[in-house]
């Protein structure tokens, strides 16, 4: 499975994106903003093509997506949220909107995940990320 997440729509603290999968729009996508210093839990990941994989996630105590060797960057994960506030440098999906938060977070990420849940038994799921 191919994810591409195009960066698109950058804000203040945070830039909006638009998730692709296999090539289909599937949500847009909120991350802090890209920097070209990393400064913890408010910076994006770099560009670049990822693995992701399922697995359990402490904090958030169930199954999530997780990107694998993100350069200086650990427990980057796909999930809900709205604003810049709640990614700390993971991606948050959202079915809408506005300038600065992605919205429908939960309908969102229950639409991608069962995705990703069903792909991640037959195949690699990689993601890679880009500007517009």
């Amino acid at each position: 499975m191919n994810l591409t997440l195009i960066r698109k729509y950058p804000g203040p603290d945070c830039i909006i994106g638009e998730l692709y999968v296999d090539g289909v729009f599937e949500c847009y996508t909120l991350e802090d903003i890209e920097r070209p210093v990393k400064i913890s839990k408010v910076t994006a990941i770099p560009r670049g093509t990822y693995e992701v994989v399922i697995s359990y996630s402490n904090r958030f105590e169930k199954l999530l997506p997780l990107l694998q060797n993100v350069p200086n960057f650990e427990g980057v994960r796909i999930h809900t949220g709205n604003k810049a506030t709640n990614t700390e440098g993971c991606i948050l999906v959202g079915q809408s909107k506005t300038t600065d938060q992605v919205l429908q977070s939960v309908l969102a990420f229950n639409a991608l995940f069962p995705k990703l849940q069903a792909a991640a038994g037959k195949e690699k799921i990689i993601l890679e990320v880009k500007g517009d």
